[in-house]
């Protein structure tokens, strides 16, 4: 005899909303760690006086700061404020 497939649980609406939550909480940590990580690469080519690979990283933090905004983890201001004071610390190595 075949097996019947096992019957959906209908879950309450609060326990959906733990796991969605869960869900969103992880993807958006690995958002964040990625930016971070990337701002400290930055930091320590800027400590080697690396002027290229400073350059590079400033880019890379660029790109993953704006997919955040778009993603909504960071707010659009914190974003653009970060970005302004990464690429000060740039010019002032330079």
């Amino acid at each position: 005899m075949a097996k019947e497939p096992a019957k959906k649980m209908k879950r309450p609406t609060a326990l959906k909303r733990d796991l969605q939550n869960e869900k969103r909480r992880l993807t958006n940590k690995v958002y964040k760690s990625q930016a971070r990580t990337a701002i400290r690469s930055f930091e320590d080519a800027l400590a080697k006086n690396d002027k290229e690979l400073a350059t590079l990283k400033l880019n890379d933090i660029y790109s993953l700061l704006d997919k955040c905004v778009k993603v909504g983890i960071y707010k659009i201001n914190k974003a653009s404020r970060t970005k302004s004071r990464l690429a000060a610390r740039a010019l002032a190595k330079a």
